[in-house]
């Protein structure tokens, strides 16, 4: 089992439950203590890419939209206004405490394409060099499915193979995987380690999600066996307390881990 207090890159993903009000307004108290807690862990000298949804719940509530969008085009619309506040929201957060961010937004395209792979893995190394704070989201107003990841689960996955990151933190509004749903089910237990992803797994996952985000426990579960594929161990954590980042990296914390078989 991994060290994590070795660990030097970490990919950080948090999904727009964790981001967002239930009524779909921002958290700023939050994001406040996000972007707190990831500089701090950036002023270790350890590299952090935060991979972020949001851009369109931030959109529904900044075009005063009545319900989630279903259409593409009012998806699209809401995700390219979200992103502009979003960005702007983290930067400010983030000036706060001395760290700089920048913005990739990413489709599928890019990471399957050698030459748009390339670029974009020397665009990050790059950013990581000169101490800056990367933020990957999917290019929302633009990505239909062909060209889609469709949920930032993968996305973090594919980010973290990327930049050859030594762990993966997804946090959720879910404290991990349970061996049943425990929204329903007030005696479900959670898992606190997963060293082999299988049917029995995916079918722990079904049914967990949130009205506000496009993954479920389903898609965490497939980003968790992408990234164990890459040598790269992945956690679920609960990231109502963002701070649970230094727990996680104290190897002393709630959540999940999907670990990476030994000798792979």
């Amino acid at each position: 089992m991994k060290d994590m207090k070795e660990t030097k890159r970490i990919v950080v993903k948090v999904g727009s439950s964790t981001l967002t009000h239930h009524g779909g307004g921002l958290n700023f108290q939050r994001i406040d203590a996000l972007a707190m807690v990831l500089s701090d862990i950036k002023n270790r000298g350890i590299d952090v890419v935060l991979v972020s949804s949001g851009a369109v719940a931030a959109g529904v509530a900044k075009m005063k939209m009545q319900k989630h969008p279903e259409l593409m085009r009012e998806k699209q619309a809401a995700a390219s206004v979200g992103q502009c506040e979003l960005m702007f929201i983290y930067d400010k957060f983030f000036s706060q405490y001395g760290q700089s961010i920048a913005q990739l937004l990413i489709t599928k395209t890019v990471t399957t394409n050698g030459v748009l792979r390339a670029n974009a893995i020397n665009t990050l190394e790059t950013l990581l060099e000169y101490g800056i704070l990367p933020i990957v989201n999917e290019n929302d107003s633009v990505a239909v499915d062909e060209i889609a990841y469709g949920d930032n689960d993968t996305l973090s996955a594919v980010t973290a193979d990327l930049i050859h990151a030594d762990l993966l933190v997804l946090l959720s509004d879910i404290d991990g995987l349970f061996n049943d749903d425990p929204m329903k089910n007030k005696d479900a237990k959670l898992i606190p380690v997963v060293k082999e992803i299988d049917d029995s797994i995916f079918c722990m996952a079904k049914g967990a999600g949130s009205s506000r985000g496009t993954g479920g426990m389903v898609t965490k579960i497939s980003a968790a066996q992408f990234a164990n594929e890459h040598q790269i161990p992945m956690i679920i954590a609960n990231g109502r307390q963002p701070a649970i980042l230094y727990d996680i990296l104290r190897d002393d914390y709630r959540g999940t881990l999907f670990d990476i078989k030994e000798g792979m």
